[in-house]
């Protein structure tokens, strides 16, 4: 998102996070940072695969993510938890279910296009793509919103993706999206409030 640092700045010309700054040399955006490191440290093949059609997959998805999971998924952290952290006041019912209805209706893209009967999104093996998408859909599950719970093929690819990446490197990189309803409870600058609740909200338009 979003950030005023002045360090944010110096990393990002967009002043937004995540960033890298590797020596001299600065990237912005998620996807883009991935597919730079995994280039840069050659890491195992499966990860973004050297087969150009496999390779074409990852980024089909990773094209399609942004519109439409990334979309839905993390805007029920911001209506659960971050816009009334900064706002003092919650929002209706009715917003969150206008987000999981969209959200459903991606899910049911995802499982039928991308995950098919598949045990990862492009095969046998875990990609950037699981990993993109296994982040993104845990934020709902921080708020309460198990979006797992009614969907088996969803639920057994999480697991999937749990143990490929092992289960306690999985809930490390996920703690704090997990206890994210802790931060209700901590007491915000009123100047940061008062720079970062106009732009929450229109996170959400």
């Amino acid at each position: 998102g979003p950030s005023n640092s002045e360090g944010a700045g110096k990393v990002s010309l967009l002043k937004k996070v995540p960033a890298l700054k590797d020596g001299d040399f600065t990237l912005a955006e998620c996807t883009a940072i991935l597919l730079y490191l995994s280039r840069k440290y050659n890491t195992p093949d499966h990860w973004y695969p050297s087969d150009i059609q496999k390779r074409a997959q990852v980024d089909e998805y990773l094209s399609w993510h942004h519109a439409n999971i990334r979309a839905n998924a993390p805007k029920t952290m911001w209506i659960k938890v971050l816009i009334p952290l900064f706002t003092g006041q919650p929002l209706p019912s009715e917003k969150l279910q206008e987000v999981m209805e969209g959200l459903s209706m991606s899910l049911k893209q995802f499982e039928e296009r991308f995950l098919q009967d598949k045990a990862f999104i492009i095969g046998s093996e875990i990609s950037l793509a699981d990993l993109v998408a296994i982040v993104e859909l845990m934020q709902p599950v921080g708020v309460g919103c198990d979006i797992f719970e009614d969907r088996p093929r969803l639920r057994e690819w999480r697991r999937r993706v749990e143990d490929a990446v092992g289960k306690e490197l999985f809930f490390q990189a996920h703690e704090m999206i997990l206890n994210i309803k802790e931060l209700s409870n901590i007491q915000i600058d009123p100047q940061l409030k008062e720079q970062l609740a106009p732009v929450l909200m229109k996170m959400l338009k």
